[in-house]
């Protein structure tokens, strides 16, 4: 994997998550009590041996930049390698990007400079712990243009409403491709990930800019599946696909089962983020906590059920917090009750506030309120 180049996309599906994504990027979401949405791609691609990665940002990346900073906890801080931020306006040609195409059109320089024959694109949407080994040596062997990575599965047209949906052939090859379709049932849907050749990589994006294409999906998934060899990967194992506030939620939840969580944070194959020293959670004689993922930094006094709680939340006397994600920073007064609730960082809940919502529509508070 020496010769091969890790390519992000931070800012790809910024609209799907809403109000999460308005002051910052998909990669600066959080996740999973410590986490950032980053953290899943970079990691999968220093973890399958990629010693250079490059993030695509678009805009509102300063939480971004804060996160990654010199990406020592990724191994990525060297010599030759290493880890790249790439913003808009790359070259004095380019805009701020409409589509992946355009974006990669940005980051011509940084691609041309690469010595890498292999390119691995990934974009921030899919929660999941995966090893591109054996999909680059699929896309060596088969001698693809293209290999996607896919899971063939029972979906329901809320979750298949953003993707991109296959028809596979029986060796693996694509005959067709579909934009977001209003489907439901057994598809087989893109998981935002794919392999192909640099030359290949930098031939595509500059015919598609000359014909003014913009859109990797429709102007080459799509129109010219026909011409070129896209294979796809079927990829079995354990993943969350972001679409909605609402699967945000679930693929939260999801880590409350310890058997999701031992799938997704493997012994072998870390997830790595920003260190941050702090304390061990303080448990209060009186709390009661039950079913819930809960970071360091947490002062619980009241009672947690069935809920992830990011770094430094504190939930005071007689509070009843259920079916939450509250992340760092949160306050959450005494006695205050709060059901199916999705709280930013650094919001205060007040004493007595009694907060409920639904688990198919969480209610969002944005950072910094008071409630």
């Amino acid at each position: 994997m020496g010769n091969v180049l890790g390519l992000v996309f931070a800012n790809m599906h910024d609209m799907t998550l809403g109000d999460l994504t308005k002051n910052r990027t998909m990669g600066s979401v959080l996740f999973g009590g410590r986490y950032r949405l980053i953290d899943f791609p970079v990691s999968n691609m220093v973890n399958s041996g990629i010693s250079e990665v490059g993030v695509i940002t678009k805009s509102n990346y300063q939480s971004l930049l804060d996160h990654l900073g010199a990406a020592r906890e990724w191994d990525l801080a060297r010599k030759k390698g290493g880890l790249f931020i790439l913003p808009p306006f790359g070259n004095v040609e380019s805009t701020l990007y409409r589509g992946r195409i355009e974006a990669l059109y940005g980051a011509m320089s940084f691609l041309k400079a690469s010595r890498a024959k292999y390119v691995v694109l990934s974009d921030c949407d899919v929660v999941t712990n995966i090893d591109y080994k054996p999909i680059v040596q699929q896309h060596i062997d088969t001698g693809a243009d293209i290999t996607a990575v896919v899971h063939t599965g029972v979906y329901t047209s809320d979750e298949i409403k953003t993707s991109t949906v296959f028809n596979v052939r029986e060796d693996k090859s694509v005959s067709s491709a579909l934009i977001m379709p209003e489907l439901s049932g057994t598809c087989t849907v893109s998981l935002n990930m794919f392999v192909m050749s640099m030359d290949f990589l930098l031939d595509m994006v500059n015919d598609s800019i000359a014909r003014g294409n913009v859109s990797f999906e429709r102007n080459i998934l799509q129109a010219k599946c026909g011409e070129l060899k896209i294979m796809t990967y079927e990829y079995d194992g354990y993943f969350s696909k972001l679409n909605s506030v609402g699967s945000y939620f679930k693929a939260n939840q999801d880590l409350i089962d310890p058997e999701n969580a031992r799938k997704l944070f493997m012994d072998k194959r870390s997830i790595y983020t920003k260190v941050s020293d702090n304390a061990p959670v303080k448990y209060d004689l009186n709390c009661k906590v039950k079913s819930s993922l809960i970071a360091d930094g947490c002062i619980i006094e009241g009672e947690v059920e069935n809920s992830v709680l990011f770094r430094g939340v504190k939930v005071g006397k007689g509070a009843k917090v259920r079916n939450c994600i509250l992340m760092q920073g949160t306050v959450v007064g005494n006695n205050a009750e709060l059901n199916y609730l999705i709280t930013d960082k650094n919001v205060n809940i007040s004493e007595n506030h009694a907060v409920s919502s639904s688990p198919n529509y969480p209610m969002y508070v944005a950072k910094g309120a008071s409630v």
